[in-house]
């Protein structure tokens, strides 16, 4: 097990697929059961005791910025002038994120926990020695919605392998992940996506997936976000806070 002391969250996407509700407001202040989906994640973030976060914003940043000083407990944010992507945004953080391994979520990331919270379950499973990055994932067959094939499949250590050729896949990335910072070393500059790293550490046998073990949902376009508000509202399923 390990501690987290530093946190990230990426909101710095443009939304697209969730248009037209992202063509004034970026995708992490929509609203999901009364608060923002990056209010739902500083919120576990924070509960989870991790004190220092860095959100990093691109489109209309001075929402994000106005979003996250409203806070009781402001994260640090940091403007993209040009979209860096997954990886480069996380690449560009790095100086404030410190040396040891990090959390990194997804701003559209909304999860409900099982009988653990799931950052603690990650914290628990991630073993710097043998892992250079540890992702939550869903098995796409519990997850409403347009999966495609899936992201990966696992070995029976809890290596993450990426899909053959024409091969459906059983798990799916849920947007949550513990990285160690060795993962960017040699990196590319700019903008890039993170699966490159993924891909890397995939060859080296040091990339490993962890199941989610309570609620998720794929939060990609309106009709995604009004099912799971409908969910929620029906109390089918809860939030945490």
């Amino acid at each position: 097990m390990i501690t987290l002391h530093s946190a990230m969250v990426l909101a710095a996407g443009l939304g697209t697929r969730m248009r037209p509700l992202t063509e004034a407001t970026p995708k992490p202040l929509l609203k999901l059961a009364g608060r923002s989906l990056l209010d739902h994640a500083l919120d576990r973030i924070d509960a989870a005791g991790i004190g220092n976060t860095v959100v990093n914003a691109h489109w209309f940043p001075d929402q994000v910025e106005a979003a996250c000083a409203a806070r009781a407990r402001p994260p640090q944010v940091l403007r993209e002038d040009t979209i860096l992507e997954t990886g480069g945004g996380v690449r560009n953080a790095l100086p404030l994120l410190g040396p040891d391994p990090f959390l990194v979520v997804n701003g559209d990331a909304f999860w409900l926990d099982g009988p653990n919270p799931a950052l603690e379950n990650l914290a628990t499973r991630f073993d710097p020695e043998s892992m250079d990055a540890l992702l939550l994932v869903m098995r796409a067959a519990s997850v409403e919605g347009e999966v495609g094939r899936g992201d990966f499949r696992m070995d029976p250590m809890g290596r993450l392998l990426r899909p053959r050729e024409r091969e459906v896949v059983p798990y799916m990335y849920a947007g949550v992940q513990i990285i160690h910072p060795r993962l960017f070393e040699d990196a590319p500059e700019g903008a890039f996506s993170t699966n490159i790293l993924w891909d890397r550490a995939i060859e080296a046998e040091r990339l490993f997936g962890l199941v989610h073990d309570g609620a998720w949902f794929h939060l990609s376009t309106p009709v995604d976000l009004r099912k799971a508000e409908g969910l929620l509202a029906a109390n089918l399923v809860k939030p945490l806070f």
